[in-house]
């Protein structure tokens, strides 16, 4: 008789960390349906909110290595319960909104730390702590997580905001954050020996190999000093700006301006949330197998060439088509980046330094964020935005081809990196 395979706790962990990182990332999306009811509320210019929205790039791309060092202190299920936390916390007090300076504070601090922390660079730590194999498939799938939010809450926010107003669409994301700390509390694991297994895909003995790799690690300050890292900033830097910085902020402005309803535009990210869900689970599948040098520059060109269209889009049916192709690798550029990041470095410092490589990509989304509506106010529109987009796109795509992505002499045991050498 055929004896099943053990149900391996690691598949519970992603599940829980999968809720977490969804409901985060849909506070995320947020921000391309409030700014024109928050215009016309308060009177409030585009520029001024958009900073505000920079202001929350920032400070979640410094949620990135606040995260990474969390989890590696004190583990991923207090990192999370601590990130949603946050994030219930600062939208409660943004129900009582008055004045442009309660927006800066409570969206752009507040908000922006606590999905910094449940964010991406905790995923990544998690995947890589309780899977010996199918890492880049598991960060594929945190990935996807974002786009899912988008899936499920886009459309249900901007729906509740056209009816009751902006604050119940802030409601529904403050119940969806509680709701999802109640499984974090309950299921989520440090690590695998917290339940008694190991990594899934680990053999019953491990390899000399495998135990230096899983130690090696390199400082920052070593880190910073190589050309690969900077590649890595820089090229995630531009993904920043050619995706949450602009398009997640300024795409349903710019569509409800271009003559296309509410529901048109909400049902669009909607749609490119879906399409992001299979290009990353993709991504994630093919990091696993083909050179992640080649694929980030796969992603960055195509998503050039798509955002050099979307200024001549007037049509629904060419709304729809662009949110499905640029859909496809919205969050693609993660498995590859992230994996390139543990490969070259080692995994014992992946939280940490992937964490300051995802700071720059949030540094990269705030100015474009902020950009975006500062020339929208000076301008009218957002077409010179999009063409500096695909230029920076193809950049990408030479910064990608030129990482080395071995790295493995600058990386030393865990221990080494704690302790002096001998003199």
């Amino acid at each position: 008789m055929r004896v099943l395979p053990r149900f391996h706790y690691a598949w519970v962990v992603t599940a829980v960390t999968f809720v977490a990182l969804l409901a985060a990332a849909s506070v995320r999306a947020a921000p391309g349906i409030f700014i024109t009811p928050l215009e016309g509320e308060f009177g409030w210019d585009r520029a001024s909110i958009s900073f505000a929205v920079a202001i929350s790039l920032i400070t979640f791309g410094l949620g990135g290595p606040i995260g990474g060092t969390l989890v590696d202190r004190v583990g991923p299920r207090r990192a999370l319960l601590g990130g949603l936390g946050v994030i219930a916390l600062g939208l409660y007090l943004l129900l009582s909104l008055r004045d442009l300076w309660q927006l800066y504070l409570l969206w752009g601090i507040l908000i922006g730390i606590g999905t910094g922390i449940a964010s991406q660079v905790t995923g990544a730590t998690v995947a890589h702590r309780w899977f010996r194999s199918h890492r880049g498939l598991v960060i594929g799938a945190f990935g996807a997580a974002t786009s899912a939010g988008q899936l499920i809450f886009v459309p249900s926010m901007m729906a509740l905001t056209v009816s009751d107003g902006w604050r119940a669409g802030l409601t529904l994301m403050i119940v969806a954050c509680v709701a999802v700390a109640v499984p974090v509390l309950l299921f989520m694991r440090d690590r695998p020996q917290d339940v008694g297994a190991r990594p899934y895909g680990e053999g019953a003995t491990v390899s000399a190999a495998e135990r230096a790799d899983d130690a090696r690690g390199t400082p920052l300050a070593t880190a910073i000093r190589t050309r690969d890292f900077w590649l890595l900033a820089g090229s995630f830097f531009i993904c920043g700006y050619t995706s949450n910085g602009l398009v997640g902020t300024h795409l349903i402005p710019h569509a409800l301006e271009h003559g296309f309803t509410a529901v048109t535009s909400a049902t669009a990210v909607g749609l490119m949330g879906a399409m992001n869900i299979v290009g990353t689970l993709a991504s994630g599948w093919l990091t696993d197998r083909y050179d992640n040098r080649k694929l980030l520059a796969a992603y960055y060109g195509f998503r050039a060439l798509s955002l050099a269209l979307l200024p001549l889009i007037s049509e629904v049916q060419w709304l729809y088509a662009f949110a499905f192709l640029y859909g496809l690798d919205w969050i693609a550029t993660v498995p590859p980046t992230a994996n390139l990041t543990a490969t070259i470095f080692g995994r014992a410092s992946l939280g940490q330094l992937y964490g300051w490589i995802f700071f720059s990509h949030m540094t990269g989304a705030a100015i474009a964020a902020y950009a975006g509506g500062y020339f929208h106010t000076v301008l009218g529109d957002y077409h010179l935005m999009f063409i500096s987009a695909a230029i920076f796109g193809f950049i990408a795509v030479s910064l990608a081809l030129r990482i080395e992505g071995t790295g493995r002499m600058m990386a030393r045991p865990v221990a080494e990196l704690a302790e002096p050498a001998p003199v």
